[in-house]
This record gives structure tokens, C-alpha cells and sequence, in this order.
């Protein structure tokens, strides 16, 4: 972990770019999408970073780079929300967790995680369904469904309890359900009621996400030894 910190200073430093300027999201401009967009950016090149060669000896890893390169085209599309593109930032992010959800792999399956991960998701869709009409009914169901997915294959890649797991698998799983928090809450801010300090919530937990996800990228000797005992 220490090794990879220097490597996130830019992020970091981006994220309080964001965080500092906190541009209204009433007056959508390239400037404002070009700010919003910047902490993923750094995630590309951090990724990046680890050479051309690492990205394509690890499918995993190039998968997690594609997934932030869509991320960065959904979270554009959604500072135009208002003029109709909603949807077309929903679809980037939705193929953003069918990246991810191919790059945490099938292995360990978890039925238990699967379980309780589809327990979950279905509860937060009956929740919202009320709220819901139009294509958005069948719309948010599949995006849903797609990200509850998501959160059980990063999910099952901690076994605690029969010690295998690593500080990337960990950093996976813990970014995957940051980023259901962060869309839950778009969701209940988007169709069912305010949510206070909303727009805080969402970046925070989302870029806390994606550095978290794009960590899990990294392949370390902890990860060989994770295949070994598995």
C-alpha cells in the first residue's frame, strides 16, 4: 500500500480541486465536466503508470481501466443531466459495472454473498419502485441489477474465514459498496425525496470508490499467493 500511495498524489490532489471550486451544478459547462471528470483521470494514469505491459498481461486490470474511462463519460453526461442526458450517464456507468464485475472473475462463486448481495439489491428496488415511472421502472431495475452484481463478485473475493484474501481483494469489495452508496443515493435524491448534503455524499463515497477499485487493480505477490491457496 505504501508503495502505490505516492502514485495517487495527483488524485488526491484533484479530488480537493473538485471539493474546493465546488462549481454549481446549476450552470453545466465543458469547465465544470472537465473538473468533475479530473480525480478519474489521475486514476487512468495511475493505472497507466504500472506500464503498458502490466495492463496487458492483467485482463483484470485493463478491464478496471476501461471501466473508468466509461465512468469519466457518464460523469459528463451528468452534469447535463437536467437537459436529458441522465440516461446516457446511467448506461456508461452501467457498462462501468459489467467492467468491474468481469474483472473481479467468477471464482470463489459465494452463493452466500450472491444471496444476501440480491437480498439487498431487490430491497432497494422495491423501495424505489413507487417512485419510479416510465422506462426509468425498467431502467433502474437493470442498472440495479447490474451493480447488486457487481458488489457480490467484489464481495466474494474476501474469504475471511478461510484466510484468503488480500489487501486488493479487500480494497475491491470495500469500493464496490462505496459506490452502491454513492448511486442509492442519487437514486433517492433523483426520484423520492431530497437527501441533505446530497452532492457531498455522492462525490465523497464515488471517488473514495473508484481509487479504491483502481487500487485493487494492482498486482501484488499477495495476490499470487491468493490463487495458490485457492
Amino acid at each position: 500500500v505504501k508503495s502505490e500511495g505516492p502514485k495517487l498524489v495527483p488524485f488526491f490532489k484533484a479530488t480537493c480541486v473538485y471539493f474546493v471550486l465546488w462549481l454549481p451544478t446549476s450552470s453545466p459547462s465543458w469547465f465544470s465536466a472537465l473538473i468533475k471528470c479530473l480525480p478519474i483521470f489521475c486514476l487512468w494514469v495511475f493505472l497507466l503508470a504500472h506500464g503498458i505491459n502490466f495492463l496487458v498481461s492483467h485482463r483484470s486490470a485493463s478491464r478496471i481501466l476501461a471501466g473508468l474511462i466509461f465512468s469519466a463519460v457518464g460523469d459528463a453526461f451528468l452534469i447535463w443531466q437536467e437537459q436529458g442526458y441522465f440516461i446516457h450517464g446511467l448506461l456508461m456507468f452501467g457498462i462501468t459495472h459489467i467492467l468491474y464485475s468481469s474483472a473481479f472473475g467468477m471464482k470463489p462463486l459465494d452463493l452466500k454473498a450472491g444471496l444476501l448481495m440480491g437480498v439487498v439489491s431487490s430491497s432497494c428496488y422495491a423501495f424505489l419502485y413507487s417512485y419510479l415511472s416510465g422506462p426509468f421502472t425498467y431502467l433502474v431495475a437493470v442498472y440495479i441489477a447490474l451493480i447488486g452484481f457487481m458488489g457480490w463478485r467484489a464481495m466474494a473475493g474476501v474469504q475471511l474465514c478461510n484466510d484468503l484474501w488480500t489487501w486488493t481483494k479487500l480494497s475491491a469489495c470495500v469500493g464496490a459498496m462505496l459506490f452502491m452508496v454513492s448511486d442509492l443515493t442519487i437514486a433517492l435524491n433523483e426520484f423520492c425525496f431530497p437527501v441533505p448534503y446530497s452532492r457531498f455524499i455522492i462525490m465523497a463515497t464515488y471517488y473514495a470508490a473508484q481509487m479504491l477499485i483502481a487500487l485493487s487493480a494492482v498486482e501484488t505477490r499477495d495476490d499470487e499467493d491468493f490463487r495458490k491457496r485457492s
